[in-house]
């Protein structure tokens, strides 16, 4: 017949740092959150603006399905504002295919816990262009315009003409239109020769 041993009895055999050599070789759990997990290097976890990087153009904004990311003007006092909220992130990561500059950066981050919803808000703010012919911001910043005139190919567009426009509100270029038009009233128009059906001039 088995020896029935008492609770007490029990305890005393315990061989406590046995069962801690045990568990050193073969641990039942992992101790996150304590220490860090390896993530395989394709997942997608939550995205990161650099703000050295961005310039504002909203690219991001128009392909974010949960719309994570929202574009602000503050004309009063002439910044743009973008915003990412990590909480309304799905991990999808268009923003990151999207962007021209590189700007959203992705990382394998999944661990968004926190007890303060500010954590999780990124906002990125850009100085607007200003339009020296109107006095008023322009809906574009400053970094835009200077990316547009860096990739522009300088071979077949006019950049004196376009330095000349791409600064103004488009009330200002339609000004600047119609002033130039009233200059060259009274000079000579060329003459167009009208052709008829059956080659008749």
């Amino acid at each position: 017949m088995a020896e029935s041993l008492s609770y007490t009895e029990k305890l005393k055999k315990w061989n406590r740092f046995e069962v801690e050599k045990f568990s050193k070789k073969a641990p039942v759990t992992t101790p996150y959150p304590f220490i860090d997990i390896e993530k395989p290097p394709e997942y997608r976890g939550i995205p990161h603006i650099n703000p050295e990087k961005c310039i504002g153009c909203g690219a991001c904004v128009n392909a974010c399905p949960p719309d994570a990311l929202i574009l602000e003007w503050d004309k009063e006092h002439g910044v743009k504002r973008l915003t990412f909220n990590a909480a309304r992130c799905i991990r999808c990561h268009r923003c990151v295919e999207v962007c021209p500059t590189g700007a959203m950066e992705p990382t394998n981050i999944f661990e968004i816990a926190t007890d303060n919803k500010e954590d999780l808000v990124e906002v990125v703010e850009h100085k607007l262009a200003y339009c020296e012919e109107c006095g008023e911001y322009l809906d574009f910043t400053e970094r835009q315009i200077e990316y547009v005139k860096a990739i522009l190919p300088k071979e077949i567009i006019d950049m004196y003409a376009l330095e000349d426009r791409i600064g103004l509100t488009q009330e200002a270029k339609m000004r600047k239109t119609v002033e130039k038009l009233r200059e060259t009233e009274g000079n000579a128009y060329p003459a167009f020769i009208l052709v008829k059906k059956g080659g008749e001039e």
